[in-house]
């Protein structure tokens, strides 16, 4: 069978298609056959068979393996297809493979792959002498089997071994890898991926360490006792003088070595960084020892850094193949941020703060570690070259929206902390060396590196309120002249983005010079040779227009918009296509310039062109987003201003967006069409009420073509939403409309809410609700007669079948929306609807009730579609004026008051019912044993839920999971003790304030307080109590629920 074996895989490593899919079906056929495990093995392990047929016969065992070993694995198919005895033999050819002496590095790691597959299912109870093998091996080993033991254990340590499992063999685990990594006999290589393989048992040790502190703090001391010495050490051992590029490009045995050293001196850093992270107690005492071998390290790797990547070009971020980086750079990158760490340290901190006081600035440790930032912020030849050809590319850098983490970027960060530390002396220390740089020409990157820092500094001092002061500001005004006059482009453009910054986070003290910067950017942008110069005038635009006042910035206004309109027809927009963060800037600056008096969109070109720049980019949903967002603005502005002022402006706008309609129709660009969809919702939505004379004769057409028409989800939802704004603000033009065929208006909504609702796409319909809400209320029962009860039974229908939270949200507005004044007549028609054998009441009711708290943020039930209105209740109450936040609450309630058997009788999903079995729940149990739910008569799930509103309104705290993710986010800049999580500890009610107003900076993030719904909850709570049948349902509530109205009442 082996020789059809590789005659199939060969044939899978075809480029043609129809012969490499007709081999993988063949391959699949031949599952649950015995012979197949055991050839592909075979095929594996023999040294004539070709390298790529091994590496595909293992690749395709690891997916046999994931499908049929055991149902313990995620990706099971539902059949076991390897005999017991199979499996054996299995497992130690395998095993044999992955430690083999001689052998291909990807093919031991891909027979380790699969090992490590093979034990997440079977180790310990079928494969108890797994560990027992590899760590017996290890210290005899060969070079090859010792580098295949260590790869098996990788992925062990990575996949299978758990709480349960791990500390039964840590200690004999790690003393294995602790005599490898020590052993200055083996090789460096060796060595790194030791302390690689220890790294990854501080993700399993972090894992427990929550429920078992004490167990595991202690186990850590006990094995640290020998590693952190030896880090140490390692960390004090120098490097040896870099190889010759020559000899580096040959792969010289002295440049094998050096990589090496590298690739294992930053797996050291790598777990001291893990060790701070996990256990910063244990590190803290060493932390000043560490902090001077890691500064002194860096001092003296500065000069080999510099003449390999700042002068030279050596190739950079590069690691082997089995994951371990082994440049200079990546080295640097590592120690710069263990250097940052360290200075967090409460040892580091008070000894460095004890020195500080009898030093001046000149020679002051700040000045010092800036001095070594600038070093290493400096430009690279590599960063110059990519930059120079895309602008981009260095756009994406100076933005931070880049992945691409480099020394540059970690000196940046290494300042903003110390910055956010010593504020004044590192204001200080930076003014001082950058007068030592000018004044000794260490050449432009040099120059360039200490105003890169200086913006990163400003740039966070503008994130946090923070200002420099005028005296420090002052003193950079004569560097930034400097940099603006000279040949070299980077350092010309830095010069441009310091001022724009140093502008904005200095207060007044550069208001006199604002306006002659300003102007000598704007200058630049037309007339300057370097496009990163123009595109960093261009960006350094947006610091003046946030810096000055309007009165300032206003009679510039025109030349800004034109500077950037101009720069913008200058470029090639195929290529400008290409690039996000050029066209990002553009589109901020004009934005920023538009709104500083937003009456230029009727009479200039401002509209025009950031219309044009979106519509290339239609497809770019930031892009997209920040136009649509930047409209808001205006139309709300022009809006405001009364008058003729928004009538001129869909003159202006509306030719346009029916324009977009068209060529996007042309040309099949529903990205186009959908981008003029939304702003011309955001037309209608920010519009006056009645819209302007011929508003819906302009739009309706085009709108009413697309609905029915298209095809495409997010074209449909983006219409739908327009349509729904004309008739919210207008519905008495929409009504009297009529189309090209003379069907009047309402009969135009009416068809394309049928064919939405029709729709076998939930995405596509998802705002309909809302449109068909929107008719229902402004058209009423006098114009919809006989088509009321259609469009509601069609609603409902559709509900049934609805999947997707949001849109099943969408359609329940419906109902909700009638229910506040109908509620009566809302139940009456539900219960005589037959929807597949299901009463009416039972499928709305049911679908409204088990989504209700899950709808997201409420959008629309809470949010967005029900404008300010005074909503009665009862005979001789008014519940206050109303937002959508309320209209869920109120409409549940109304059902609950009616006391209509019919609602008893509806049965629905009350709790979850929690499993018990102790199992683990992998993605093939959760499709076999779905969760289970209690079910409960209606009125009391709508308690239960208005309950949980209750709770929301009084401003809970998030959940721990919530909570738990916050506190990641902040553990970078946390303490070395080893203190109780404020984050984790919930019940500080400082910590609980703190997270709920950083969840409230994000919409939907988190529940805020809402005193009005707290007091309408409290208050329907208290007249229900008062009604017959609510005892039997306070007793149905559980505990936590019950307590939750106690103290309400209390």
């Amino acid at each position: 069978m082996e020789e059809q074996l590789v005659q199939l895989l060969s044939a899978t490593q075809t480029a043609q298609e129809g012969p490499r899919k007709q081999a993988e079906q063949q391959l699949l056929s031949l599952y649950g056959h015995q012979e197949l495990p055991l050839g592909l093995v075979g095929i594996a392990c023999h040294a004539s068979v070709p390298l790529n047929i091994r590496q595909a016969s293992l690749l395709y065992l690891k997916n046999l393996v994931l499908a049929g070993w055991s149902d313990s694995l995620d990706e099971f198919k539902g059949q076991i297809l390897v005999t017991d005895d199979n499996k054996l033999q299995l497992r130690q050819r395998l095993l044999e493979l992955a430690t083999a002496d001689q052998l291909d590095r990807k093919l031991k790691a891909a027979a380790g792959l699969v090992v490590s597959k093979i034990a997440i299912a079977d180790y310990p109870i079928d494969w108890p002498d797994l560990l027992d093998s590899l760590l017996q091996l290890i210290p005899n080993a060969s070079d090859g089997q010792l580098h295949g033991a260590l790869k098996v254990l990788g992925e062990l340590v990575e996949d299978c071994l758990n709480e349960n499992t791990f500390f039964g063999v840590a200690p004999r685990l790690i003393k294995a890898l602790y005599d490898v990594a020590i052993n200055d006999q083996r090789k460096p290589t060796l060595r790194a991926l030791a302390c690689k393989v220890f790294h990854g048992c501080f993700d399993i040790l972090e894992m427990v360490l929550e429920d078992h502190k004490a167990t595991v703090k202690g186990f850590a001391d006990e094995i640290l006792k020998d590693w952190i010495p030896f880090f140490i050490n390692v960390m004090n051992t120098r490097l040896p003088d870099p190889p010759s590029y020559q000899d580096e490009e040959q792969d010289s045995p002295g440049a094998e070595l050096y990589k090496g050293n590298v690739a294992f001196k930053l797996q050291v850093v790598k777990v001291l960084m893990r060790i701070r992270s996990v256990f910063p107690a244990i590190l803290a005492p060493q932390s000043l020892i560490l902090f001077q071998a890691t500064w002194t390290e860096l001092s003296l790797l500065q000069p080999a850094y510099s003449l390999m990547y700042i002068h030279e070009e050596r190739q950079s971020r590069l690691e082997d193949a089995d994951g371990l980086p082994y440049t200079l750079d990546f080295l640097v990158l590592e120690e710069l941020d263990f250097m940052q760490a360290c200075l967090r340290a409460p040892p580091v901190r008070a000894q460095l703060e004890q020195e500080l006081q009898n030093q001046t600035v000149e020679n002051s440790w700040v000045t010092q570690v800036i001095k070594l930032a600038v070093a290493y912020a400096q430009i690279t030849t590599e960063e110059e070259g990519l930059w120079e050809i895309d602008v981009n590319i260095f756009l994406s850098e100076e933005t931070s929206v880049t992945a691409n983490y480099t020394p540059r970027t970690a000196c940046g960060d290494l300042v903003i902390k110390l910055g956010e530390w010593l504020t004044q002396p590192t204001i200080d220390g930076l003014l001082t060396y950058t007068r030592v740089l000018y004044s000794e020409s260490k050449g432009w990157k040099a120059e360039e590196a200490a105003l890169y820092v200086l913006n990163q500094l400003l740039s966070d001092f503008q994130d946090v309120d923070k200002q420099i002061g005028p005296e420090a500001a002052s003193g950079y005004v004569d560097f930034i002249r400097h940099a603006m006059q000279q040949p070299d482009s980077f350092l010309r453009a830095r010069g441009y983005l310091v001022a724009g910054s140093l502008t904005r986070t200095s207060g007044n003290a550069l208001q006199p010079l604002a306006a002659s910067f300003l102007e000598a950017c704007l200058q630049a942008i037309s007339s300057d040779d370097s496009d990163v110069v123009q595109v960093s005038c261009i960006r350094a635009t947006q610091c003046y227009l946030q810096a000055l006042p309007h009165s300032a910035t206003q009679p510039l206004q025109q030349n800004i918009i034109l500077a950037v309109t101009n720069y913008l027809n200058a470029q090639d927009m195929q290529e400008l296509a290409e690039g996000d963060d050029l066209v990002i800037t553009m589109v901020e600056t004009l934005r920023d310039a538009i709104l500083i008096d937003t009456r230029i969109c009727i009479t200039g070109s401002g509209l025009d062109t950031l219309f044009q720049v979106a519509s290339y980019q239609a497809n770019n949903f930031q892009l997209t987003m920040l136009v649509v967002e930047a409209f808001e603005e205006v139309t709300q502005s022009i809006a405001d201003m009364g008058g003729d002022a928004y009538v001129q402006l869909c003159a202006k706008v509306l030719p346009s967006l029916t324009g977009a309609f068209d060529v996007g129709n042309l040309t099949e660009e529903n990205a186009l069409c959908n981008f003029a969809a939304d702003l011309l919702a955001v037309l209608a939505e920010r519009g006056p009420e009645p819209l302007p004379a011929g508003f819906v004769a302009t739009t309706m057409p085009k709108l009413t073509r697309l609905l029915l028409g298209s095809d495409d989800e997010e074209l449909l939802k983006s219409a739908t939403t327009a349509v729904k704004n004309i008739i919210s603000h207008d519905h008495q033009q929409l009504f009297e409309w009529r189309d090209e065929t003379g069907k009047a208006g309402l009969e135009v909504a009416l068809i394309i809410v049928s064919r939405l609702l029709t729709s076998s796409s939930d995405h596509a319909a998802g705002e309909v609700g809302a449109l068909a809400a929107e008719v229902v209320e402004k058209a009423g029962h006098e114009r919809l007669g006989p088509y009321l009860e259609g469009l509601l039974r069609s609603v409902a229908v559709r509900l049934a079948k609805a999947e997707q939270a949001q849109f099943i949200q969408s359609l329940t507005l419906v109902f909700a929306r009638l229910s506040l004044n109908h509620a009566g007549e809302v139940v009456d028609f539900l219960a005589r609807q037959d929807i597949e054998g299901q009463n009416g009441l039972q499928v709305v009711l049911a679908k409204w009730l088990e989504n209700s708290i899950n709808f997201a943020g409420y959008d629309e039930i809470r949010q967005k579609y029900v404008r300010l209105q005074r909503i009665p209740y009862g005979d001789d109450q008014v519940f206050g004026w109303f937002n959508v936040k309320g209209i869920n609450v109120i409409a549940l309630s109304k059902l609950y008051d009616l006391k209509d058997p019919r609602l008893a009788q509806v049965q629905v999903k009350g709790d979850l019912i929690a499993s018990n079995d102790g199992r683990i729940m992998t993605r093939s149990r959760a499709k076999t044993n779905p969760d289970q739910y209690t079910i409960v008569p209606a009125p009391l799930k709508i308690l239960k839920v208005l309950v949980v509103e209750l709770q929301s309104a009084s401003g809970a705290p998030l959940d721990a999971s919530a909570a738990a993710e916050l506190a990641e986010e902040g553990s970078e800049d946390g303490d070395w003790e080893d203190e109780p999580n404020p984050f984790v500890d919930l019940g500080s009610g400082y910590t609980r304030e703190q997270l709920m107003a950083f969840a409230a900076e994000e919409p939907g993030g988190g529940r805020q307080r809402d005193d009005e719904t707290q007091s309408f909850l409290i208050d329907f709570f208290k007249r229900a109590a008062t009604t017959p049948g609510f005892q039997e349902e306070f007793n149905g509530l559980t505990e936590e629920e019950k307590q939750r109205l106690r103290d309400s009442a209390a």
